[in-house]
């Protein structure tokens, strides 16, 4: 099978115009397919603000009030979708902008919780992913670019976690393409000690990350990170987590169970 690199970036990297062009550039380095995925909560966020609407996140998770769903909207699938792709298309690399919306190819569904009310956020099911319509760009040599929207088939878009979205597309295309996952981060991966960049841990399996999140060592937004990421690591995806200039070395933590 091809080769297919997914590669998950979020808002530490697209809100830095230097890190954002450092990691596109070592994006079209990465031999065989490839696909990314975009979040762009910190970018949201500061735009909510200008508007005078208070941003609410729980565990990382952002609520999604129907105010929030359009600067989300605007946000995700507008400046920064249409930012990395014009960058992409400057460095030659011919590429799609994509909401879950876009050729039906990721329905969802809205969130229930019987103790927290998350709004317009979506879930989704691998198998409700249209894996053959991405085939069909990664076999014409496009390069899919999926920010963090998916929709409920009945006219809303749907907030998506961003981590949660690459790792569904990941699974999507296993049997299809030898897949790697990578999420970038602001860090050279998971630290011991976030002040520490010497305290890489190197490789992690599920037990000790489950003491690490349990001890309070790993926390906040790098909890549904991890979550997904050990998801799929299991359906025989490689998933490594590494600093965003750091693409095509050898330097991060790779995921085992």
């Amino acid at each position: 099978m091809d080769k297919l690199t997914v590669v998950k970036i979020g808002g530490q990297v697209i809100d830095d115009a230097e890190k954002l062009d450092s990691v596109l550039k070592e994006f079209i380095q990465l031999e065989g397919k490839k696909l990314l995925v975009h979040g762009g909560g910190k970018k949201a966020s500061e735009v909510s603000k200008r508007l005078g609407i208070t941003p609410k996140l729980i565990d990382g998770r952002r609520i999604t009030d129907a105010q929030t769903l359009e600067v989300v909207t605007m946000v995700y699938g507008g400046l920064a979708n249409k930012t990395i792709v014009a960058k992409l298309q400057a460095l030659g690399l011919n590429s799609l902008g994509l909401t879950g919306a876009d050729g039906n190819v990721i329905p969802a569904q809205k969130r229930i919780n019987k103790t927290i009310d998350y709004g317009y956020v979506g879930d989704f099911s691998v198998e409700d992913i249209n894996a053959p319509f991405i085939e069909n760009l990664l076999k014409n040599n496009i390069t899919p670019v999926f920010c963090a929207l998916t929709h409920d088939g009945k006219g809303s878009m749907l907030n998506t976690n961003a981590d949660t979205l690459a790792a569904g597309i990941s699974a999507s295309l296993v049997t299809r393409y030898n897949v790697s996952l990578i999420y970038c981060f602001e860090k050279k991966g998971v630290l011991l000690d976030m002040e520490d960049d010497n305290s890489l841990i190197r490789e992690l399996n599920y037990l000790h990350y489950q003491q690490l999140k349990d001890d309070g060592i790993i926390l906040d937004g790098m909890i549904p990170k991890l979550d997904n990421a050990f998801s799929v690591v299991q359906k025989g995806i490689q998933v490594s987590i590494k600093e965003a200039s750091n693409l095509n070395s050898d330097v991060g933590t790779t995921l085992v169970m």
